[in-house]
């Protein structure tokens, strides 16, 4: 019987071992699906996305102590103090850092009584037992200390207490002895109605290193059969002696518990909130490094000279993002010094149209600022003020118009030519839309071949802004 269940715990425990096996975290950089949290960074929880050892293989050795029963093996009215022997073994699996679960092979002897049964009982109302037992349970394992820990506390540690509790089935012989000698009085076989059993309690853990743990354990066994003290049948008068119908026993240990895998750490002893921990103090560091407006502000526009297009804004001027002073009617005068700020004019008349009886005959005007993002046609929602404003200069205007697109110097030529062309004819078709009249515009894509900024051949040798520059429609007179 013992030998059965023996095999029977063996057999349950191979494949788990077999199965004890973790590698590295790994991301496939493969997009997020609809059970992601919604990062990029994610691959499938499986044996290969793990990043700490979760399964262990413990086994310990202790004194069982039959304390509620008929025959006690503690003084206290039904026994002396008698110490039996019991011993386990266990194939431990961590589901989180808080919680796992154990399958538990034990097996050992209570001695209880008035005497030991190795001796000669020593008068005829003496009563002694002994009950050899084999057991398999499945218990819940929860980390307290995990569970439990403060959000303050930074410092690694070494100590953990568990709690474990659970249910399984338990074998026994139950041998009695008095003066008439030595007998078997109950015999109960293992995976029976009858043989249910519970255990619960506790234990402390030591952690060696990171393959070894050390732990005591005191365990709380509820057998819940009123014949595994040795007092025979339920009627029979050692049974009879007190009401309680389930014999339990207190169950000491000290065991060791061997960590397998090849990562550094064990799920069980990992403090989740390390990982915060280390990262707001990466993120402390670096606000300490940061340094904003490196270079200064030499004109004093409001924006960085790290990334001011116009270094020289004339004192007073508004400015766009990127430094540049602000030309609302788009015609050359500043808003600063522009006397009519939404209607176009000469130069030498401070940006106001200037009087004139018959149509204004323009030789080359430029209307420029519509920038797109790399590889884009689409109109940006940044440009819509200057496009507005080209519909009111357009329509005001006898002449006509080519809108020219052009690109930085990434890609090839033939990609570069189609894509200004699509630009060009965004714009044109948006004008078109807003009331230019069709005829006024004809869209022309240059390609590469018209840069704002030709020292950017290639890109990489000019900072984004100017490539951005480049990558642009503006307006001429044709």
């Amino acid at each position: 019987m013992k030998l059965s269940l023996a095999i029977v715990a063996f057999a349950l425990a191979i494949p788990s071992a077999t199965y004890a096996q973790d590698s590295t975290a790994v991301s496939k950089g493969e997009y997020p699906n609809t059970f992601s949290s919604g990062s990029a960074n994610v691959s499938p929880f499986t044996n290969q996305s793990k990043r700490f050892n979760d399964w262990a293989i413990s086994a310990g050795v202790g004194v069982p102590l039959l304390q509620s029963a008929d025959l006690t093996s503690i003084k206290n009215g039904n026994g002396k103090n008698l110490f039996g022997y019991s011993a386990y073994v266990s194939i431990d699996k961590a589901i989180t850092h808080a919680f796992g679960i154990n399958l538990q092979y034990d097996r050992g002897e209570t001695r209880q009584g008035w005497f030991n049964t190795k001796n000669a009982a020593p008068d005829a109302y003496a009563v002694a037992a002994r009950t050899q037992y084999d057991a398999i349970s499945l218990l819940g394992d929860i980390n307290f200390s995990n569970l439990l820990r403060r959000v303050d506390n930074h410092s690694p540690y070494r100590w953990a207490l568990h709690g474990y509790a659970g249910i399984g089935t338990i074998a026994y012989r139950a041998y009695q002895k008095d003066i008439n000698g030595q007998r078997l009085m109950t015999e109960v076989k293992p995976f029976q109605l009858g043989s249910m059993f519970m255990q619960a309690g506790a234990g402390l853990k030591f952690k060696v290193n990171r393959r070894i743990d050390i732990e005591g354990r005191l365990m709380y066994v509820v057998t819940g059969d009123d014949e595994f003290d040795g007092g025979g049948d339920a009627y029979s008068a050692i049974n009879r002696r007190s009401e309680q119908v389930s014999d339990n026993f207190f169950n000491a240990t000290l065991g060791v518990s061997l960590k397998l895998g090849k990562h550094e750490s064990h799920v069980m002893w990992h403090d989740p909130l390390q990982e915060i921990y280390y990262k707001l103090d990466v993120l402390a560091n670096k606000n300490q490094d940061i340094e904003v407006c490196k270079k200064g502000d030499a004109d004093n526009d409001g924006v960085c000279d790290d990334w001011d297009r116009q270094l020289d804004t004339p004192a007073g001027a508004r400015v766009d993002g990127a430094g540049v002073a602000l030309d609302t009617d788009l015609d050359g005068v500043i808003d600063l010094y522009d006397k009519c700020v939404t209607v176009p004019g000469p130069v030498e008349n401070n940006g106001c149209p200037v009087a004139t009886t018959g149509p204004v005959v323009e030789t080359e005007t430029k209307l420029e600022g519509i920038e797109f993002d790399l590889n884009s046609d689409r109109i940006l929602p940044s440009n819509t003020p200057i496009l507005n404003n080209a519909v009111n200069y357009i329509n005001s205007s006898n002449g006509s118009y080519n809108v020219i697109g052009a690109t930085d110097t990434r890609g090839t030529d033939a990609y570069n030519q189609k894509l200004s062309e699509r630009r060009a004819n965004n714009v044109k078709n948006y004008l078109i839309k807003n009331g230019v009249q069709t005829g006024k515009l004809q869209a022309i894509g240059k390609g590469e071949k018209d840069l704002k900024y030709p020292e950017c051949e290639p890109a990489t040798k000019c900072p984004e802004w100017k490539n951005r520059a480049n990558r642009r429609v503006y307006f001429e007179a044709k």
